[in-house]
């Protein structure tokens, strides 16, 4: 059984928001939508860019480097099923937010991608 650890307080966490936390060693972005909490790697895969600072429209949250949107419920990348930032298990105890690693979802790649991706060529000169 996975281990949950304190990672911020639920006032932390504006509605419609993201916001970094350390679980760990690792960086993740922390989201509340709707009322309910998610949280994802908060490492963009493409370029590295922090998808906690990202724009935040419904549970899709798109990297403000380079426009790669994801989904914070699963992870998953919303232009390539094959593509997603890891998840955590994310539980409520009082006013603490707690994350234990999610179940491995496979498929995941990272990096590399641009060059061969239609979405970079026409955001990139934005960046």
């Amino acid at each position: 059984m996975a281990e949950f650890v304190k990672v911020a307080e639920i006032d932390e966490v504006p509605e419609g928001a993201g916001i970094m936390a350390q679980y760990g060693q690792t960086s993740v972005a922390l989201f509340r939508v709707a009322g309910s909490f998610y949280a994802i790697d908060n490492t963009c895969p493409h370029a590295g860019g922090p998808l906690a600072d990202g724009f935040l429209n419904g549970a899709e949250v798109t990297c403000p480097w380079h426009m790669w949107s994801f989904d914070v419920r699963s992870g998953a990348c919303t232009f390539d099923p094959g593509l997603r930032v890891a998840s955590y298990q994310v539980k409520v105890e009082g006013a603490d937010i707690l994350l234990a690693p999610a179940e491995a979802h496979g498929g995941e790649r990272s990096g590399g991608q641009c060059s061969s991706d239609p979405r970079c060529a026409s955001r990139s000169s934005t960046s």
